[in-house]
């Protein structure tokens, strides 16, 4: 059995707590160590530093934008203007401004993943420097410091308004005359409102500047919320609150966390990934509304896709399982409006939305662009697997934490799928006219992630216990419609996309160009309609997903056809076919495809990250590395382990929550350490399930074994 390893996450609790009794000040930290510190990259574009360097704190972020550049206000989660697809994030007031005279010449923005501290350092020889943090202990408190020559420094109202756009009021909440120190605005559309309220003080060469948000409410009170938090805030200082913040971000990780000796550039991209995951996730006011782009930025108007419930919410509920149970809210409470789409589509149950904001109504828009040519967007009309996919997510957070899942979310998605599902002259079910993950083939009957997809919904719902003689009748009806699903599963193993798929051009990637591309710009959308060319796994994210509702074996085979012809035109795409891989024990080829998904946002490698951090890809990377290298699922309540190592990985060190546990799994090519606070079923390969209290060692093989 290998020695104990050290948890580095202990050692940097230790190293805060430390600080914090001495009363260090947060600009004496160190200057970066490099396993914990992004940088600005000679990769990255520096527009796309505001969402890189972005800081959030239960649903409320700031971006990461230097304090002379000008305005960006707060973003926050579930919080929008505008109405239909225009409907989008409402940006609250802007807290960072500084005016310096003259600006500095040179200043290098870094990012603290440990304590969670953006800093900003002038060059050698400048005297500018500064630092902002999200009070991790404190959601929607938001503190900074700037250092500087007296003669530099013009700190201006610690509140700015965001520009003018029509339909939203600002308002100053505090009488005439306040003060210049003090500042309380109210930012409000017809669809929600935001309130801040923020102090200063300048001290000599010293500006400290603190500020506490919320949404408001209908009845207005929540700048009496703000300006109380403010003023707890306020005693505390900016100091106080660091110390707090530090504390609360060391036993983050030291709950969850990695550690790589062999391969630091993973580390760090991974570090980044959970940083960013818990910035732009949690709740103050119950549920979570996820955009395909967080609050990290404007992308996507801050839309919920399934992105959020399909690649976020698994990862988040193993380093959150608060703020999980807020997306799973987010969906539970705009139930009606599913309701009622299913209603206004002639079917039961309810039907989900493939973009939603701030009621649940459909908020896709009908038309876009590609390659500059204007086009239908189908997706809203079509790509129903959402329905399912949202069912699919609430059953996963109660299965990973033990808890019992939302029967109503259940049984009305079910009840959608048998009103929607067709059954032919020969018992056979089918699906038509849908859009699956692939979106380069439109209007396609059968498509096997939504038949399978929705067979699982209805299986899972059948399982419920009965409350009436009714609800048992409707649970039999419905097991009997999911046998019947044609699920395009052909004798080989492999699932036809959808029913025609396999008569189409056998056009590969790797025939077209490197990937990732966008295939449906490069070659026109008829060209790739007609092709086998895919844009990110579709039946594949079947053995992502249910890999109990596909056939035994059939992965390996459906890697190797799909594989080729995946274009990875989606950021979606690589991070899962990761985990894949390497759940089929293709670790190296596995680490190997992940490291585009590692990168993604940190060198800007699809020019857009300026719009905002891709959360899918976060969730994704996370994803990777927990059910792909490490093999971790959780299902009856037993936490099993199958993990797999690239050649380059002699050691892994992982950390999660699941079942209400805080785990650590210590893996090398010797075998696997786990660590749990609490007693927890555990099977590792092929072993038998065992409970264990404390700590266990497996070896990499049986005693006795060749």
């Amino acid at each position: 059995m290998p020695a104990d390893v050290r948890n580095p996450a202990a050692d940097a609790d230790a190293h805060v707590t430390l600080r914090a009794q001495r009363g260090e000040s947060l600009a004496d930290g160190v200057r970066g160590d490099p396993r914990w510190t992004i940088r600005e990259g000679a990769g990255r574009h520096p527009v796309a530093d505001a969402s890189v360097f972005a800081v959030g704190s239960g649903g409320f972020a700031t971006r990461g934008v230097p304090e002379e550049s000008g305005a960006q206000g707060i973003f926050a989660a579930g919080v929008y203007t505008g109405a239909g697809a225009e409907q989008h994030l409402l940006e609250g007031p802007a807290w960072t401004p500084v005016e310096l005279d003259p600006p500095p010449a040179v200043a290098e923005l870094r990012l603290d993943l440990r304590e969670g501290v953006l800093h900003r350092e002038e060059a050698a020889g400048g005297t500018f420097r500064s630092l902002r943090f999200a009070c991790a202990d404190k959601p929607g408190v938001f503190a900074m410091r700037v250092d500087t020559d007296a003669a530099q420094l013009r700190p201006g109202p610690p509140l700015r308004a965001p520009a003018p756009e029509p339909g939203v009021r600002s308002a100053d909440v505090l009488p005439h005359g306040s003060d210049d120190e003090t500042s309380c605005l109210r930012i409000e559309s017809e669809t929600g409102a935001l309130v801040a309220a923020a102090a200063q003080r300048v001290t000599d060469a010293r500006l400290d500047r603190i500020v506490a948000c919320g949404a408001d409410t209908p009845d207005r009170t929540g700048s009496g919320r703000v300006l109380h938090g403010l003023r707890h805030a306020w005693q505390a200082g900016v100091d106080g609150l660091l110390a707090a913040h530090r504390e609360t971000w060391a036993r983050r990780w030291q709950d969850v966390g990695i550690e790589l000796p062999d391969d630091p550039e993973t580390e760090l991209a991974v570090r980044f990934a959970l940083f960013q995951l818990w910035c732009n996730t949690g709740s103050v006011h119950g549920e979570s509304a996820v955009g395909a782009r967080g609050i990290s930025g404007p992308g996507y108007r801050g839309h919920v896709f399934w992105d959020s419930d399909v690649f976020v919410l698994p990862a988040l509920v193993s380093i959150d399982p608060d703020a999980a149970a807020a997306m799973v809210a987010y969906r539970v409470n705009r139930l009606d409006a599913a309701r009622k789409r299913a209603r206004s589509d002639g079917r039961r149950g309810a039907r989900f939305p493939w973009e939603s904001a701030a009621d649940g109504t459909d908020v896709t828009p009908r038309r876009g662009f590609l390659g500059g040519v204007p086009v239908p967007i189908r997706t809203g009309a079509e790509e129903e697997h959402i329905t399912a996919d949202i069912a699919w997510a609430a059953n996963h957070y109660a299965e990973w934490t033990g808890t019992t899942p939302i029967r109503e979310l259940l049984t009305e998605t079910a009840r959608y799928w048998a009103s929607r599902a067709r059954t032919d002259g020969d018992g056979r079910v089918h699906i038509d006219g849908v859009i699956g993950p692939d979106e380069y083939h439109e209007c396609v009957d059968d498509n096997a992630y939504t038949n399978v997809m929705a067979r699982w919904n209805l299986r899972r719902a059948a399982r419920l216990a009965p409350g009436s003689p009714w609800d048992a009748a409707e649970f039999e009806q419905w097991t009997e419609l999911a046998e019947g699903i044609v699920d395009q599963l052909h004798s080989d193993g492999r699932y036809e996309q959808f029913t025609g798929y396999f008569d189409l051009e056998p056009l590969t990637a790797a025939a077209v160009a490197g990937r990732p591309v966008a295939a449906d710009v490069l070659l026109g959308q008829a060209r790739v309609t007609g092709s086998q060319l895919i844009k990110q796994p579709d039946v594949l994210m079947l053995h992502h997903l249910v890999p109990a509702e596909v056939a035994p074996g059939s992965l390996v085979p459906n890697l190797e056809f799909y594989g080729p012809r995946t274009t990875h035109g989606s950021s979606l795409s690589p991070a899962i076919m990761a985990a894949l891989l390497a759940r089929a024990g293709r670790a190296d080829d596995a680490l190997e495809m992940l490291r585009p998904a590692l990168r993604l946002d940190l060198d800007d490698r699809t020019a857009t990250t300026a719009a905002g951090l891709h959360m899918a890809t976060l969730g994704g990377v996370w994803q990777a590395l927990l059910a792909g290298f490490a093999g971790v699922r959780v299902s009856g309540g037993v936490l099993s382990i199958r993990p797999v190592l690239p050649e380059r990985w002699r050691r892994f060190g992982i950390r999660f929550r699941c079942l209400g546990r805080r785990i650590c799994l210590d893996i090398s090519a010797d075998g696997l350490m786990l660590r749990t606070d609490g007693p927890i079923a555990a099977a590792v390969g092929a072993r038998i399930p065992v409970r264990v209290s404390g700590e266990m060692w497996w070896p990499a093989r049986e005693k006795g074994s060749g």
